[in-house]
């Protein structure tokens, strides 16, 4: 049966200690108050044993709860949020490359019954776990994958871990990735593709500009030829351009018609 239900069945030896216990601490006040009364605080909470088995009610606290002497004992759990960081985990992905990937796992204990009495140490479970989980995830990934989609294989971590540690009474919050360090000669080679494909691109750039220009300069060819005085306003107006940049050196271009009229002479 669920840990929260048990009773505190002790049978009639244990009621007769408990019997024992409680006329003890009334012989003895006021003394005996000051080991009965205790104190949680607002993050903690408190599980009761008497004479090894757990009291109804679950977690006591925060506040003040009260214990016999000598039949109960209890133990503290803290309720808040722990973060913890992933050693770093060489894992061999899908596509056979090996990198190390670490994060960091944030979890808090949802029921502290279930904390106690289900396992030994919730939290080194809870990190040991987070490390086989990474791995297992990372496993099932190419190389792109883990580069691209470090949001869906943290909510994928997340998932198994808190299905995981559920009947721990763990939550698990949340799971990041924090780095992926590929091997030095992987990285020359993803930097070497890179550069090849952006030569690639500015080259195809290149070749669309020239072919733009050569189009606009056919069209503006067939205009100039079909009016002569618009050849000899672009010649003009190069003259200014070049005019305007203070050279001194200004080149006057002939029509090859009078250059062979001298010729024939």
């Amino acid at each position: 049966k669920p840990v929260e239900s048990q009773g505190s069945d002790i049978g009639l030896c244990g009621c007769l200690l408990v019997l024992v216990s409680i006329l003890f601490t009334l012989l003895t006040l006021p003394i005996s108050i000051w080991m009965c009364i205790k104190i949680v605080k607002e993050y903690e909470r408190a599980i009761i044993f008497r004479l090894g088995r757990i009291l109804r009610g679950g977690a006591k606290g925060p506040g003040l709860f009260f214990i016999l002497p000598c039949t109960d004992s209890f133990i503290n759990v803290d309720m808040r949020t722990i973060t913890f960081d992933i050693p770093p985990q060489e894992v061999l992905t899908k596509d056979s490359v090996t990198v190390s990937v670490d994060g960091v796992v944030y979890y808090r204990v949802q029921n502290a019954t279930l904390a106690v009495a289900n396992i030994t140490n919730a939290d080194a479970a809870t990190r040991l776990l987070a490390q086989t989980t990474l791995r297992n995830v990372l496993g099932t990934k190419n190389l792109a994958e883990i580069l691209s989609d470090r949001e869906e294989i943290a909510h994928s971590m997340q998932s198994t871990l808190d299905e995981a540690t559920d009947d721990w009474g763990i939550k698990v919050e949340r799971v990041e990735i924090k780095d992926v360090k590929l091997p030095l000669q992987l990285q020359r080679a993803m930097a070497a593709e890179a550069e090849a494909a952006r030569e690639a691109r500015a080259k195809v750039i290149a070749a669309e500009g020239e072919m733009n220009a050569s189009r606009a300069l056919k069209e503006a060819s067939l205009v100039i030829a079909e009016s002569p005085s618009a050849l000899q306003l672009r010649y003009l107006q190069t003259l200014n351009t070049i005019a305007a940049e203070k050279n001194s050196t200004i080149i006057f271009p002939l029509p090859i018609d009078m250059m062979q009229s001298f010729l024939t002479r």
